[in-house]
């Protein structure tokens, strides 16, 4: 072989190798995208119970200051609108970060439970598959407390809205499972992040550390929910779903809701 073709096969080689290793490279992370743009709810839809999607009963969300905003001045009483603000595409791999606040007092007659309570939904149903009275999307919530100035109260906890996970090995039935967070007391800014992996594992991260993790999401078989969102092939685990930010009777800052797409196989709606 002459020398001209041994330098020929060491090029195929060498572009062939190059090929192989980086058909082996893991895919690269696409970059934040930013959800809430610091201008408006463009991208959102809003769903509050007693109301028809994209509603926004006496201005519950709202945009004001650059920050993505929870309010209840407008309300003479709480009467049980629980609001939910949706992002406009479902998401199953993924990575999210939100920096929060809880700002004032309660609205009027809102329950004792959602003092200083919020919540981030994720593999949710679709709003448009909500009921008009329905409280809550059928979803994982990844629960946002303040504190009292008193009493812990751990943030980034898990709630299951017609749902159910799995927490070392075991199918956990209970509604809430706290984190093991701090407390936070006031109105001081919080970072929370959640990193989302299809139907294998989700993991809560308060200021970059980890709180809680789960795995196997699903839909639960005692929710009125079940039958209407089991898929045709009767899987009930959550591959993936819709994201949307709560309001359950007080004001709440949202000052950033960005989002690092991690694949691209969650399905367009359920």
């Amino acid at each position: 072989m002459t020398n001209k073709q041994l330098k020929r096969l060491a090029q195929i080689s060498s572009l062939f190798l190059f090929i192989l290793l980086c058909s082996f490279q893991p895919k690269k992370e696409k970059g934040w995208i930013q959800l809430f743009n610091g201008k408006d709810l463009k991208d959102w839809k809003i769903k509050i119970t007693g109301s028809e999607l994209g509603e926004n009963y006496k201005n519950t969300f709202r945009v004001e200051d650059g920050l993505l905003k929870v309010r209840y001045d407008e309300y003479d009483t709480f009467n049980g609108e629980f609001g939910h603000l949706f992002y406009k595409h479902p998401y199953s791999h993924y990575k999210m970060r939100i920096e929060y606040r809880f700002v004032g007092e309660q609205a009027p007659n809102g329950p004792q439970w959602a003092y200083r309570n919020s919540g981030i939904m994720i593999h949710g149903q679709s709003p448009e598959s909500m009921e008009v009275d329905q409280d809550f999307p059928t979803s994982i919530e990844v629960q946002l407390l303040g504190g009292n100035g008193t009493d812990k109260r751990s943030t980034m906890n898990l709630c299951s809205p017609g749902t159910n996970v799995v927490i070392d090995g075991k199918l956990v039935l209970d509604h809430c499972i706290n984190s093991s967070s701090p407390t936070f007391h006031g109105d001081q800014w919080v970072t929370a992040e959640i990193e989302v992996i299809g139907d294998s594992l989700i993991k809560h991260f308060v200021d970059g550390k980890l709180v809680m993790q789960y795995t196997q999401p699903q839909l639960d078989e005692r929710d009125a929910t079940y039958q209407k969102l089991l898929p045709p092939d009767g899987n009930k685990l959550l591959k993936g779903g819709s994201i949307s930010l709560q309001a359950e009777s007080h004001s709440v800052d949202f000052r950033k809701v960005e989002l690092l797409n991690l694949g691209d196989d969650c399905p367009e709606s359920w």
